[in-house]
């Protein structure tokens, strides 16, 4: 019998954990460990240059530590920052997270979308390259969220954001100049996570775009389909060494000691 596939799923924090349950669901013959690089959340505050040698150092350290036999950044901020120089560095398979324009705009029926991201992911030479070769004849507006991810990560440990302030921030949003946004991308792991919230507090119904199971159809494109009958592993391991367990309970992962990151 071949040996299980080994699947490192990174992010800053718990946003990741969206496309975790996706790629868990696809694969679940796989051991998965899910890594938080929580102790420099939220990158969005990072400079460019210290985050892609933040990351590519503790890639490094992850992949000497795990050998996985493939690595998902589940960070849009991460992805269109330090992606490239992972890629040179690195042969392992490296399946990233960047927003999905090409989707949305060929779904638009007003031709209005959103882009809903970290400020540091809309404000991309990458983002806009994406606008450009995929818009079409549809009008992108790019939000940049400061506060949204660190919302999350609260709620996510039982301390939610009032409605006004997740309103505040997604607002933006919302174009109606004689035609509607209807679709708004998801530029950011962790906002599905609050995806009930923002169908809620939304000013009209949109179509929220998430990128994990686009992401999922990735990693069994390049691994291929599961092994019958074996049942996997998950694990998870946080940078500041303070992995919040009732969160990782509910997706089913049991941390892990963070000193197994190499992070340093």
């Amino acid at each position: 019998m071949a040996a299980p596939s080994k699947i490192l799923v990174f992010d800053s924090g718990l946003g990741g954990l969206t496309v975790y349950r996706e790629i868990a669901a696809a694969r679940p013959d796989a051991d998965i460990v899910y890594v938080a690089d929580d102790a420099a959340f939220p990158y969005n505050a990072l400079a460019e240059s210290a985050l892609v040698a933040r990351v590519v150092g503790l890639f490094d350290d992850l992949i000497a530590a795990h050998r996985p036999d493939l690595a998902v950044i589940a960070c849009n901020t991460a992805s269109t920052i330090a992606l490239p120089a992972l890629r040179q560095k690195f042969t392992l398979p490296l399946v990233g997270t960047v927003p999905a324009i090409k989707p949305a705009c060929a779904a638009s029926e007003t031709r209005r979308v959103s882009v809903l991201g970290t400020e540091a992911t809309v404000a991309r030479e990458y983002t806009r390259a994406l606008i450009r070769n995929f818009a079409q004849d549809c009008h992108v507006t790019l939000v940049g969220s400061k506060h949204l991810a660190p919302y999350v990560e609260a709620e996510l440990r039982g301390a939610p954001a009032s409605d006004a302030h997740i309103r505040a921030e997604i607002v933006p949003c919302f174009i109606d100049d004689g035609k509607r946004t209807d679709i708004v991308v998801l530029a950011c792991t962790h906002y599905p996570l609050l995806l009930d919230r923002l169908t809620r507090l939304a000013p009209w119904p949109v179509n929220y775009i998430d990128p994990a199971p686009a992401i999922a159809r990735r990693v069994l494109e390049l691994l291929g389909p599961p092994t019958p009958s074996r049942r996997g592993s998950s694990r998870a391991t946080f940078t500041s060494g303070r992995a919040p367990h009732a969160v990782l309970a509910r997706f089913g992962i049991a941390p892990q000691p963070a000193a197994a990151t190499g992070a340093k």
